[in-house]
């Protein structure tokens, strides 16, 4: 069974950009500045990736910074307060971590802090 079977990817152009990501070829042009998020839904408990632009700005850190706004995007929501465990795909491989959102005005930056080397896809 697949690690991605009941995760909840609800878009098509986001199916699209994650299958690319996941390519061999491919993903290693795309995913320098693009990753795939996987996360745990606070309210349903559902599991969802979903691509995002990131920025890696430390050895174990990585920014996620956007204009998501109070009426666009809310799946950062997931990661107020104390924040939720996370994977996301970096190089080709696969880390887990702990992603804490916080919104300064219509701008939210998510730091997600990787908690060890990861693993191949």
């Amino acid at each position: 069974m697949s690690a991605n079977m009941g995760a909840s990817t609800p878009k098509l152009g986001n199916r699209i950009m994650m299958s690319l990501l996941e390519a061999p070829v491919v993903g290693g042009v795309l995913g320098k500045g693009l990753t795939i998020l996987t996360f745990t839904g606070r309210k349903t408990g559902r599991t969802y990736r979903t691509p995002v632009g990131y920025k890696r700005t430390g050895v174990d850190t990585i920014t996620l910074q956007s204009k998501f706004g109070t009426d666009g995007k809310t799946w950062w929501r997931n990661f107020t307060g104390d924040g939720a465990h996370v994977t996301v795909l970096v190089d080709g491989t696969t880390h887990p971590g702990h992603a804490v959102a916080v919104k300064d005005g219509e701008i939210v930056t998510v730091t997600i802090t990787l908690t060890n080397e990861g693993e191949s896809r």
